[in-house]
């Protein structure tokens, strides 16, 4: 018999995690006599102690490392504690958009940029109302097969509690070897709901095409190096197969790379303006789309966003909405107007920086607000699970 537990949708309260990430910061700093080698070595990585920070005193932190060091009782790890510094370092800035990978992290980055997702059960979850929830589980996978369901909360995995955890934490927990066993208990409608499955290989393409007739249903799950690519090739196909409209589903797109977006764009946007990056440090750069490759400029083109829909996707459906190239229909999209530049370091590790905001061609920042459909249209999780798209019934009939 199932339990009947009390869940209430509360907020994810980031102070306990944030002051955790300045002890770390502080311990991984002072820990150490070679403290001043240590942060030589690692302030080209963190742009510290080079250009306009070369003056900053750090002596303090010599001088909570000299009580730690007569007074601590304990084992220091000095890899671990370098690792923490470069962590702390940068969690200190507050930005959740720039972050520091361990080497670790950085694979498992790459991974997840490129599709390479391994071994799991086949769910995509976000975190949502205070919770890490289920988005959408995949077709052929076994999450689906075994009755989990978009909405689902992530509680436990082989009975370890893990509803206070990240969504990348718990996707860790999730995945194993192909063939293995996992227990994942959800929450759903206050009860506990447990499914045990076998692990699989999960098949996880950036873009795919169905069609609906004379409609071409183009679907984007990430922007991917090859996913403007294969967009364009699917683009060469419409015409052959009498395509006269096209519904582009950026649904759950969280980003990816942005040059991947202008590939995309340049079928619809001939050489004008798709992006502007604005940054306090430098002058303005925009981004234009390619010239002679707009072979759906004049396509009938429905964008289908919601709340997940963030990064690169957003500036999709907002360049589109801006040259009326599109109808973008569905709910607002998450808001991330933030650019980020990746820098390779030292040992495999990785450098996620923000570097400036990104405004489209008109000029509109989504940071915090997201995109505005022109028709907004709700896809609930009951719709989902009962396999009903209202927003994909709308986007056809308009």
């Amino acid at each position: 018999m199932e339990e009947k537990v009390e869940w209430k949708v509360r907020k994810v309260n980031l102070g306990s995690a944030i002051i955790i990430s300045a002890v770390c910061a502080v311990v991984g700093v002072v820990i150490g006599a070679n403290w001043n080698s240590w942060f030589g070595g690692m302030a080209p990585y963190l742009g510290l102690g080079t250009g306009h920070n070369s003056n900053v005193d750090w002596s303090s932190l010599d001088e909570v490392y000299n009580k730690l060091a007569s007074t601590y009782n304990g084992e220091v790890v000095v890899d671990e504690v370098v690792e923490g510094a470069k962590k702390g370092l940068v969690d200190s800035l507050g930005d959740k958009y720039t972050v520091y990978m361990d080497a670790e992290e950085a694979a498992e980055f790459d991974d997840d940029l490129h599709g390479n997702v391994g071994s799991g059960i086949g769910v995509e979850m976000g975190l949502r109302d205070g919770y890490v929830r289920v988005l959408r589980t995949l077709p052929d996978n076994p999450a689906r097969k075994a009755g989990i369901l978009a909405g689902d909360i992530l509680y436990k995995v082989d009975g370890e509690e893990v509803y206070n955890l990240s969504t990348e934490e718990i996707s860790k927990k999730v995945r194993g070897e192909s063939g293995t066993e996992v227990t994942v208990t959800v929450v759903r409608d206050g009860e506990e709901k447990s499914f045990t499955m076998k692990r699989e290989t999960i098949n996880n393409v950036s873009a795919y095409v169905e069609y609906d007739g004379s409609t071409a249903i183009v679907t984007v799950t990430r922007f991917d190096n090859d996913t403007g690519t294969m967009i364009q090739g699917f683009a060469k196909e419409f015409a052959g197969k009498g395509v006269k409209k096209v519904i582009l589903d950026l649904r759950g797109n969280g980003g990816g790379y942005v040059s991947a977006a202008k590939d995309l764009l340049s079928l619809w946007i001939d050489g004008e303006p798709i992006l502007i990056q604005k940054s306090k440090s430098a002058d303005d750069v925009v981004t234009s789309a390619y010239s002679g490759k707009a072979v759906l400029k004049d396509m009938k083109t429905v964008v289908l966003v919601n709340g997940s829909t963030a990064s690169a996707s957003e500036i999709v459906a907002g360049a589109l909405q801006d040259y009326d190239k599109a109808t973008v229909l569905g709910e607002a999209t998450y808001g991330k107007g933030v650019v980020q530049e990746l820098f390779n370091l030292s040992g495999g590790t990785k450098l996620k920086v923000t570097t400036a905001a990104w405004y489209t061609p008109e000029g509109r920042s989504i940071n915090g607000e997201g995109i505005t459909p022109d028709v907004e249209v709700e896809r609930s999780y009951d719709d989902i699970n009962a396999m009903k798209d209202p927003q994909m019934d709308k986007a056809k009939k308009l």
